[in-house]
């Protein structure tokens, strides 16, 4: 019997009921303000090295930063990554299982839901203590504004309060006091139009989330019947030699290989006739 690993850290659930209502402009502004890193997607987390870098930060010695892929556009390097993660979740007790073949594929929703969680675990495991991630990682700048290579070291460090919330960081700077009655029905008409760029710009954000859950829902459906056909196929070359079955496996095979997209009538009725034909063989045998 193995010897499990102690249990260090604060294991958290999501549900819809836990689940904070962060927009993902708030959670790319906590990863870049945590990480000093430059992400503008959620879909850029599927390479796992941010979160790598976050168990660093968190669980100081629980993974080797060296071994981690901060630049890199290759998959079975992402799945390198989310290997270190996963002994690193494990090195901590940890009980998350990490669902790498969604994360890497860079889908929105696989990886905001990941990222959402990620944050309770921070929240719920982050003492408050100093660390400077550019140092971390040999100065590399990561996300889609560091392509450049290795930036200059700043030797700042990040310091968030435990249970920090993502609301208060980044926020722009109040405008200067306007003097004039023009100005400020100006300021206002500008933040009346912003808002509503920025409502339309989540409202689309959200069709396009259900969109994609809908083709990979028509995707499954697809490779689910497919499936099936393939195995009538493979039965019916089996038995495409016996005597007895032939006519049958070739009216089989001729419904299997029409091109027709929709099912016609005709062809209809032939399943109809073959399914009589057999329940009567059954019935005779």
């Amino acid at each position: 019997m193995t010897e499990r690993e102690p249990v260090i850290c604060v294991n958290v659930y999501s549900t819809s009921a836990t689940a904070d209502n962060l927009s993902r402009h708030e959670m790319l502004n906590w990863v870049n303000e945590c990480l000093q890193s430059q992400y503008t997607k959620i879909e850029e987390l599927c390479s796992g090295a941010a979160y790598c870098q976050f168990m660093d930060m968190l669980f100081p010695g629980s993974i080797s930063l060296k071994k981690v892929k901060f630049k890199t556009n290759l998959e079975h390097e992402y799945i390198q990554n989310f290997k270190l993660l996963q002994a690193a979740f494990k090195k901590v007790g940890a009980d998350k299982h990490i669902p790498v073949d969604k994360l890497i594929k860079g889908r929105f929703q696989d990886n905001f839901e990941f990222l959402q969680w990620f944050k309770k675990f921070f929240d719920a495991n982050y003492g408050g203590q100093d660390y400077n991630p550019l140092d971390a990682r040999n100065g590399i700048m990561i996300g889609t504004e560091g392509k450049g290579g290795v930036s200059n070291k700043s030797g700042s460090t990040s310091r968030l309060a435990p249970n920090t919330s993502v609301k208060s960081i980044a926020r722009a700077a109040p405008s200067p006091r306007t003097t004039t009655t023009g100005s400020r029905i100006a300021a206002q008409r500008t933040n009346r139009i912003a808002a509503g760029d920025h409502q339309r710009i989540d409202e689309l954000t959200n069709q396009l989330a259900e969109m994609k859950v809908t083709v990979d829902g028509l995707e499954r459906e697809r490779d689910f019947y497919y499936g099936k056909l393939r195995d009538i196929e493979v039965l019916c070359q089996d038995q495409e030699m016996s005597e007895d079955k032939q006519a049958f496996v070739e009216q089989i095979l001729e419904i299997l290989y029409a091109t027709e997209e929709v099912t016609s009538h005709s062809n209809l009725s032939k399943v109809l006739d073959i399914s009589a034909h057999s329940r009567d063989r059954t019935t005779i045998t």
